[in-house]
């Protein structure tokens, strides 16, 4: 892995928004990425750093929760990293694709921790105005700083080319952008969100009991 790989890469781009596709391509470039948003419970309202430092120091790239909301925090303990804005195409969008991933895994305490409620159903003003605001201090806080943070929305076309710029590192050769949870259909898919979704209930259930 070259010098340039080695840098810390965190994905500051909420639930949604194609964080899965961010990860997937991080380790087809060789990365030791992480993506257990489970932590975000241990890290409490305080989002302290220190809790997380042990999975800092031994991964290169990060996504999901809790790094979108620690993205100051971030900059700040690591001043080379790079950030990646992962957006949909309108807040609507990833609204209605938030509302389906609730659906099919209920109201739960890792959904309070993050958005404030335990479920965007019946809140959808309050978590668009959420993601509108997230995205805008996002941008602002690295707008002086060109090359610090990469805004990407894969369905909208974004993919090795700008990632692979942004990171300077070589994409792998003649493998096609993942593009992960684009929707795909038949039995199969059918099968695994099922079992994501007995997953999730288990493990959702046993976090709400201990975090209530």
């Amino acid at each position: 892995m070259t010098q340039a790989a080695r840098t810390k890469v965190f994905c500051v781009g909420l639930g949604k928004t194609g964080t899965s596709t961010f990860g997937a391509a991080m380790k087809m470039l060789g990365y030791r990425h992480y993506c257990r948003p489970r932590l975000l419970l241990k890290m409490g309202p305080g989002r302290d750093l220190a809790l997380a430092r042990d999975v800092l120091e031994r991964h290169d790239s990060f996504d999901d929760f809790p790094w979108p909301l620690v993205f100051r925090e971030l900059d700040a303990a690591y001043p080379d990293a790079k950030f990646v804005l992962t957006v949909r195409k309108d807040s609507q969008t990833w609204l209605r694709s938030l509302v389906s991933h609730a659906q099919r895994t209920g109201a739960n305490a890792m959904k309070k921790a993050a958005y404030g409620h335990r479920t965007p159903i019946g809140a959808e003003d309050a978590h668009v105005a959420f993601y509108e605001a997230h995205n805008a201090a996002v941008i602002d806080h690295f707008s002086d700083r060109p090359g610090k943070l990469l805004t990407v929305c894969w369905e909208q076309g974004d993919g090795w080319r700008e990632l692979c710029e942004h990171l300077g590192v070589q994409p792998p050769a003649e493998a096609p952008f993942p593009m992960a949870n684009a929707g795909q259909v038949g039995p199969l898919r059918t099968l695994a969100r099922r079992l994501r979704r007995i997953y999730n209930q288990t493990v959702f259930g046993i976090l709400d009991r201990k975090y209530q």
